[in-house]
């Protein structure tokens, strides 16, 4: 199964890929917040919101723990699904790379359960959470090439040119 898996970047906005599943860099409220979280739940729409209440409600009453992942619908995005999935905060020198790994892994998991083909991430815990950009990108794309999936199309999605140059260094273009 691994080694079939297409690695692409795109510089944008990950709300606007049309993809299977958009993997949101969520907080472990599931309950919405900034940056990448926040916009995935104001332009997907209320249904995304609804369904992360009902897993509160359920499963994950004190949230969402760091380095799992849990799918949602995707609302009104161009998607079939949502895989949430909450990356671990940078502080200092002290990350867990393990843990920031275990979103990687654990959310083609969710993806390879949904039968999702296309999936999207962002550059997980390199925004608000302070992860260093070079080394989120290597632990990001090392752990995507390393897992066994049936997803076709890995598609890391950066908002920013920076973003973007950080990935292109783990993922030469051709």
């Amino acid at each position: 199964m691994s080694g079939t898996t297409r690695i692409t970047l795109v510089q944008g906005d990950i709300t606007r890929q049309s993809v299977d599943a958009v993997v949101n860099a969520a907080n472990s409220s599931l309950l919405g917040g900034g940056g990448v979280d926040g916009a995935i739940h104001r332009r997907g729409g209320p249904e995304i919101l609804a369904e992360c209440r009902a897993l509160r409600a359920s499963h994950y009453g004190r949230g969402l723990p760091t380095g799992q992942a849990v799918a949602t619908t995707a609302g009104r995005l161009d998607a079939r699904w949502v895989i949430h999935t909450v990356g671990p905060v940078y502080q200092g020198s002290s990350g867990d790379p393990s843990l920031l790994a275990s979103c990687y892994r654990e959310s083609l998991r969710v993806a390879d359960e949904l039968g999702a083909r296309t999936v999207a991430f962002p550059a997980v815990s390199a925004g608000a959470y302070g992860w260093p950009l070079g080394d989120a990108a290597r632990i990001a794309v090392e752990t995507v090439r390393e897992t066994g999936t049936a997803v076709e199309e890995v598609r890391f999605v950066l908002f920013d040119a920076q973003a973007f140059a950080a990935f292109a260094e783990q993922v030469p273009q051709g």
